[in-house]
């Protein structure tokens, strides 16, 4: 057994392709499925259900590959190790982001770029339930996420601002007088959604079951990207975060904000207490600590 098979066994769990997953590994098919098979008789298990593709992991499978994740990340972590040993800080940080949120992320990544030229930064979209989860089982260094389900004795906070909410729209087809909007006036139009599990949807929803309305959700979407691209299309408004610039990265966008429009947990920088933890997660976020106190 050695780590690239490792390797390997985690990118066919990201990608659930066999051809995809050696793309991303930089091999070929044959030797993909090849180092999975041998790590499969090494074990005496079956890991991979295979039919003519990749159907998925068996349950020792699944098992292993948890094993399989917290290895990698222990590696990943020895080689960081080492690199702070000898003085320097490089390799991926692996960073955990809500998908919306008033705090912009390229105000800790572009100021740590400039401090650690040899790093280099991976960056997650998700829920924050699944930041905190990839926090505990050590798969993100750090994670930007809400606060009201983080728990301060197995996590260090950096506390951000609340997210203010705004309403996002492309002046060609859509016209609000300048100000305040209230509520009513964001549900007459056609919105675009993040997916139900996302926490800033969540916060949206409370807000307008509170006043008992109902919004007309023309479109929902995971990805932040294809709620921008409908907004630019016409196709609906959208409710997004205040003061995290997207409004400039077309001069046809526009976003007011919302009267009462703000989430009710605030947004955090989180990293995990318990060890091991790596050098890497441990120096940037005190570097965060003095960047973010600047900006606070």
């Amino acid at each position: 057994m050695d780590i690239k098979q490792l390797k390997f066994l985690i990118a066919l769990d990201q990608t659930r392709h066999f051809r995809k997953a050696a793309e991303l590994c930089h091999v070929t098919q044959p030797t993909l499925s090849m180092r999975i098979s041998k790590l499969e008789d090494e074990l005496g298990l079956e890991l991979v259900r295979r039919g003519h593709r990749f159907e998925g992991f068996t349950d020792s499978g699944l098992r292993i590959l948890a094993w399989a994740k917290t290895l990698l990340a222990a590696h990943d972590g020895l080689k960081v190790e080492a690199a702070s040993c000898r003085g320097q800080l490089v390799g991926n940080l692996r960073l955990g982001m809500v998908p919306l949120s008033s705090f912009d992320a390229m105000e800790l990544v572009k100021p740590l770029s400039s401090q650690y030229p040899e790093l280099a930064f991976q960056l997650s979209s998700m829920s924050s339930e699944d930041i905190i989860e990839h926090l505990g089982s050590n798969q993100l260094d750090l994670g930007l996420c809400y606060l009201d389900e983080v728990d301060p004795e197995r996590f260090d906070i950096i506390e951000l601002a609340v997210t203010e909410m705004g309403l996002l729209f492309d002046k060609r087809y859509f016209t609000f007088a300048n100000g305040a909007l209230d509520w009513q006036e964001v549900v007459s139009v056609p919105l675009g959604m993040l997916s139900r599990t996302m926490r800033f949807r969540q916060a949206i929803a409370v807000k307008l079951a509170g006043l008992g309305l109902h919004a007309r959700t023309v479109l929902e979407s995971d990805s932040t990207y294809q709620l921008m691209q409908a907004v630019r299309a016409g196709v609906c408004c959208a409710v997004m975060p205040r003061h995290s610039g997207m409004e400039s990265l077309s001069d046809t966008l526009q976003l007011l904000p919302i009267g009462d429009g703000a989430t009710h947990s605030p947004v955090g920088l989180v990293m995990r207490r318990a060890e091991p933890r790596s050098a890497l997660a441990e120096q940037c976020f005190a570097a965060a600590q003095k960047v973010l106190s600047i900006g606070l």
